[in-house]
């Protein structure tokens, strides 16, 4: 007869998966010395080889690890504030690299940084808890503390992403449009190329008629029929110039398209007030949170993610992304829009992240926090209503599994796929 007691892979995906960190009564010990030693010449290294390849890339890693802490750190603080028990503050995945002791929480470091979590004991129904803790746990806390301490994570990501717009906009400008259209890139061996268009050339009227957006520009192309040849007055170098093109047939178009072979551009930075900064800046954090939920609920769809895979799919918006594409475009960003862009990038992560992690899927916070809700639901006349994680594990393990199709999906795009 077996004694092992040792718990099943279940069971550690209920405990380390859906209620996040490591469940022990006792401290864990440091760091094995291998994994010490390790894991810190990779991190080390990484940053190290970031910073001398691609130094605009590792602004964009610190500042994600950055935005990463302090999404952990909303979850600790609000937990603490509530009464609620913290054992643990990690950046990473994984085995451990290092950590230290304070206050009965153990801060450190683990090997896979692809995130990191707080651990605030009781989660769920399946935690084993200390009976003299039970009071301190994140399922014994009321409704409003409990959505008050799992919300925390994504709304310091709001936080962090306001914060970036306003700054960028009360430094850098807002990009707006500009009322002219400057060539941004012309490709080799297009009409553009061989009519003598060049980067930088400013158009400002085709066959007589004045063009102000990038987007004006770009109707009149795809109106014009292959064979046409139009006459582009454009400004180089501050000296009027007249220039002839004759369009063919757009090379990733079936209908009849003109095609030049120009990128066209028309949007700059507009310096802002601070109190435009203050105004407009909450405005186009709501748009992007908008425009976050539509294009989330299109990359969870799995029809969407397959057909990226099998490259049935061409709609940007619903191909799933992951960090290390953003980490990939990056040093282009920086290198052609410098701190500007950056800002940009990093607040735009933010509230991808955040609107993410609030959808109702376990094991993210939006997970949790349907099931607070659900709990509050089903409570009647003073009576607590518990949910038992143990029925919803087939729906988590579903969740995981769409949740690992998506990353692997998305991995494959930005590493293999890039540029497809």
């Amino acid at each position: 007869m077996s004694t092992d007691t040792r718990p099943s892979r279940l069971d550690r995906m209920k405990v380390e998966v859906v209620s996040g960190g490591t469940q022990s009564a006792d401290a864990p010990g440091r760091a094995d010395r291998r994994t010490m030693i390790v894991g810190t010449l990779a991190w080390v290294g990484l940053l190290v080889y970031l910073a001398f390849k691609f130094p605009w890339m590792l602004v964009f890693v610190v500042g994600l690890a950055i935005s990463i802490m302090l999404h952990e750190f909303g979850h600790f603080w609000t937990a603490r504030r509530s009464g609620m028990k913290a054992t643990q503050f990690f950046l990473g995945f994984g085995p451990r690299v290092w950590s230290i002791h304070r206050g009965g929480v153990e801060y450190g470091l683990r090997a896979i940084p692809l995130g990191g979590f707080v651990k605030i004991i009781g989660m769920t129904n399946v935690d084993e808890v200390a009976p003299a803790d039970e009071p301190f746990t994140y399922r014994q806390g009321t409704y409003a503390r409990r959505m008050w301490v799992i919300t925390a994570g994504s709304a310091m990501h709001m936080v962090i992403a306001l914060t970036m717009v306003v700054g960028l906009y009360a430094t850098f400008g807002r990009v707006e449009e500009v009322g002219k259209v400057t060539l941004y890139s012309v490709a080799a061996d297009t009409p553009a190329d061989l009519a003598g268009l060049r980067n930088d050339d400013v158009v400002r009227s085709v066959d007589g008629a004045q063009v102000a957006t990038a987007e004006g520009l770009r109707e009149i192309l795809a109106a014009t029929d292959p064979g046409a040849t139009l006459t582009f007055g454009i400004e180089r170098d501050g000296e009027a110039q007249v220039i002839n093109a004759t369009l063919i047939q757009h090379p990733n178009e079936t209908a009849e398209t003109g095609y030049l072979g120009v990128t066209p551009n028309s949007r700059d930075y507009v310096q802002q007030g601070i109190l435009d900064s203050l105004v407009k800046g909450p405005k186009d954090l709501l748009t992007g949170v908008g425009q976050a939920v539509v294009g989330v609920a299109k990359v969870i769809n799995p029809v969407n993610v397959f057909g990226h895979l099998t490259g049935s799919n061409t709609d940007l918006s619903s191909r799933p992304g992951t960090v290390v594409g953003a980490a990939r475009i990056s040093d282009d960003i920086g290198r052609f829009d410098g701190w500007a862009g950056m800002l940009f990038l990093v607040a735009v992560v933010n509230i991808s992240v955040g609107v993410f992690n609030m959808f109702p899927l376990l094991p993210l916070d939006g997970g949790h926090a349907a099931i607070a809700t659900y709990e509050r639901i089903r409570s009647r006349r003073g009576k607590r209503y518990y949910a038992d994680v143990n029925k919803l594990m087939p729906f988590a393990a579903v969740c995981i599994a769409l949740l690992a199709f998506m990353f692997l999906t998305g991995l494959y795009l930005d590493t293999v796929k890039l540029n497809g």
